[in-house]
């Protein structure tokens, strides 16, 4: 009975340990490879010091319209102190107090105006923000697609090492065979070194590359991370034009100029009624010696000597700078649109060539003078040129789908969304 006990034990303590292993190796299969670039740019979005800046100024301007919204306070004003009649037949003496009671009254085409200034300017801090938010989200994939070539870059130059320490080791042996000159020998170890140098400077640009998207999403990926993805698909459909007119509907840097521009119109109708005064309703209570009293009155400033012409004139050119300021802003985003389209167009192209035959090519090249090599039949020479345009071709290749990749997210930016 005690055995039976103990091996039930042993076999429950075996079957526990299979199952924890079993647990730890399929969560080593569910743990993500590296951050994708929608999981960036929600961290971009939730960390990034801009997007708590623009919250900050949306905040500042909705609590100006609360400012707006606010009625003028009452003034109350009272004394007192002791009083008496100079007669010695009464010897009357109180105390006597005075209270006043005041309340402004706008004027409400001044209050209308003011407080449509402030929803133009809640307006336009919206559109800061959306304008803020995009310029996050291109920064991050521009830094998460350079970072993509990075890596292909570094990938490429490490692969090309170990190809390049494999044609050392054979002309090696070949050397100490008399099958090769020693001339060949040197030749391989230059280009080792060489390979070695663009190791080096691979490794380096993707430290950077690293760093760089680190900083876009606010440091929170921790300094040891991972990406995955893709470049960018080829998008079909986009046409210039139609490009164009939306940035001018939907873009909100134009957005956020054009409720500018509203603000700095409200502002002048908001200085023009200022002419008209604020009238003050007064209430006053008295009580002094030998007599008590309440009355009512009003008081208005007469605007005789200046009928604020000066904060007009100001508002006015205030009102002219941001309508020159909104058509500069739409002329260069119509310039910007132009150059990131045709940027978009060319790395296409590029991508074409390369996809239509080049990096056939160029890899049937390279096994070709491998093969040939091997068997003696072509020189080291060639051989290392072969490798050169193979791994040059497989970068330009990589590069072109980065430029296309940036060109797409920064055109994005420019028009506000790509349908």
């Amino acid at each position: 009975m005690k055995s039976a006990r103990v091996c039930g034990i042993i076999a429950a303590f075996v079957c526990t340990m299979i199952f924890g292993s079993y647990l730890m190796c399929h969560a080593e299969d569910l743990r993500p490879s590296g951050y994708t670039l929608g999981q960036l740019l929600q961290l971009a979005l939730q960390h990034n010091p801009k997007m708590k800046g623009a919250e900050a100024v949306l905040e500042q301007t909705q609590s100006q319209r609360v400012t707006a919204d606010a009625y003028l306070n009452p003034i109350i004003t009272g004394s007192v102190g002791r009083g008496s009649i100079r007669d010695p037949r009464t010897g009357i003496s109180i105390a006597e107090r005075t209270i006043t009671v005041e309340q402004p009254l706008e004027w409400l085409g001044k209050r209308a105006a003011r407080q449509r200034a402030a929803e133009a300017g809640v307006g336009g801090a919206l559109a800061g923000f959306d304008q803020m938010k995009m310029s996050v989200m291109a920064d991050v994939k521009g830094a998460f697609f350079r970072l993509l070539f990075a890596q292909q870059d570094a990938r490429l130059a490490r692969e090309n090492l170990k190809t390049v320490e494999d044609l050392v080791k054979l002309v090696n042996a070949r050397v100490s065979t008399k099958e090769a000159p020693k001339f060949e020998w040197i030749k391989a170890t230059v280009e080792l070194q060489k390979s070695q140098k663009d190791l080096a400077r691979a490794d380096n640009a993707l430290l950077v590359a690293r760093a760089q998207l680190n900083a876009v999403t606010g440091k929170a990926m921790g300094e040891s991370f991972a990406v995955q993805g893709e470049f960018e698909a080829v998008r079909t459909g986009l046409e210039l034009h139609a490009l164009v007119n939306q940035a001018f509907e939907r873009q909100p840097a134009l957005r956020r100029q054009q409720k500018a521009v509203e603000q700095a119109e409200y502002t002048i109708e908001h200085e023009r009624a200022s002419r008209i005064p604020n009238v003050s309703v007064i209430g006053q209570y008295h009580r002094e010696a030998g007599d008590e009293s309440v009355t009512a009155g009003f008081s208005v400033a007469l605007p005789v000597w200046y009928r604020r012409q000066g904060e007009i004139g100001t508002a006015m050119g205030a009102h002219r700078e941001a309508q020159a300021e909104r058509d500069r802003i739409q002329q260069e985003l119509e310039q910007t649109i132009i150059q990131y389209f045709q940027e978009m167009q060319t790395a296409q192209a590029q991508m074409k060539v390369f996809e239509q035959g080049l990096l056939h090519q160029a890899k049937e090249a390279l096994d070709i003078a491998q093969f040939s090599f091997r068997h003696g039949a072509t020189s080291l020479l060639e051989v290392i040129d072969a490798q050169r345009v193979s791994r040059q071709t497989l970068l330009e290749y990589a590069q072109a789908q980065a430029d296309h990749s940036i060109a797409l997210a920064r055109l994005e930016r420019a028009v506000g969304e790509l349908p």
